[in-house]
């Protein structure tokens, strides 16, 4: 199952541009029974990972405009620190914790809904096929230019910033939003070619990710038994997904992607109504019916018994 998550995951990233940091944290939840907490420290742990594996042909087709990057960490790196801060303070409450996270969650992929059905906000990018590989213009004046300023990609480049700190606070606290509102944004307030905001936004998920992990527990989440699975998947999903983008249309696939998300995030406001359908208990069935070593062995999991008891027994 963990191999199945991963592979899924990173193939919904390479055809659509989102769905890493965005998927991984309710699926980890729901399907696999990991606490929030934990789930959303993998979450951006292998968000970190994917991203990181998928950045190096971006910056080398060039569809990284560095200017641009630098202007959205401005605004989001503290805001991840102030999202982490937030979800340690909530820690100790299940059900609101995950009735936050799941509210996180239905806000992203309403909002991300009414974006897809603006024409107006769409023809950039409805113009394009979704392979970073789909525009040749990339790398052209004309695409990193702006009517207002000749010389830079940006419309509103403070603005801009001042944007990505709610988002960065989004990633920090629940593991989205990199992908799916720092692509809204950089296609609203700049005058990149579809190909550089795919590969901006990547990178610039990266790092918010590497960043998050690194406050909520690397160590954490490098010793989980469900890492190495899912991200051998993830590879196998990454490859897989490169040799479709260029095949299926990405738009539809955004769509179903954001309606499955507004579905989790209603299951895991449901479930914050009912405190035991979460229950930890859950993750150690998940991990013996997936036959990883950890769960024969409960003193020796990266979830030992006593972090995974409900606060309210």
């Amino acid at each position: 199952m963990p191999a199945l998550l991963g592979f899924l995951i990173a193939l919904s990233i390479t055809l659509t541009g989102v769905g890493v940091g965005t998927l991984s944290v309710p699926l980890l939840m729901l399907v696999v029974g990991v606490p929030a907490t934990e789930a959303v420290a993998l979450g951006l742990t292998f968000s970190a990972a994917v991203k990181l594996l998928l950045a190096p042909a971006q910056i080398a087709r060039g569809h990284v405009s560095w200017p641009v990057l630098r202007t959205l960490l401005v605004g989001a790196i503290p805001g991840v620190l102030l999202g982490s801060l937030l979800l340690h303070r909530l820690a100790g409450s299940l059900a609101l914790l995950n009735a936050a996270l799941g509210l996180v969650l239905i806000a992203t992929a309403a909002s991300q809904i009414h974006f897809h059905f603006r024409p107006t906000a769409n023809n950039r990018e409805s113009a394009h096929p979704a392979s970073p590989d789909s525009s040749s213009s990339s790398d052209s004046p004309a695409s990193s230019s702006s009517p207002d300023s000749p010389d830079s990609p940006h419309r509103r480049p403070w603005l801009l910033a001042a944007l990505m700190l709610p988002v960065g606070a989004e990633v920090g606290f629940s593991s989205a939003g990199a992908g799916a509102l720092g692509s809204a944004a950089l296609l609203a307030f700049t005058t990149l070619a579809p190909a550089q905001v795919v590969g901006t936004d990547i990178l610039f998920g990266a790092i918010l990710s590497l960043t998050g992990s690194l406050l909520h527990g690397l160590p954490l989440a490098l010793r989980s038994p469900l890492l190495p699975p899912m991200l051998l998947g993830g590879v196998a999903g990454s490859l897989t997904g490169l040799q479709l983008a260029t095949r299926l249309p990405r738009r539809p696939l955004r769509l179903a992607l954001w309606l499955l998300l507004l579905t989790l995030g209603g299951q895991l406001v449901h479930s914050s109504l009912r405190p035991h359908s979460l229950r930890p208990a859950h993750s150690a069935q998940r991990l013996a019916a997936a036959n990883l070593p950890e769960a024969a062995h409960p003193s020796t999991s990266a979830y030992p018994r006593r972090s995974l008891q409900n606060p309210d027994h």
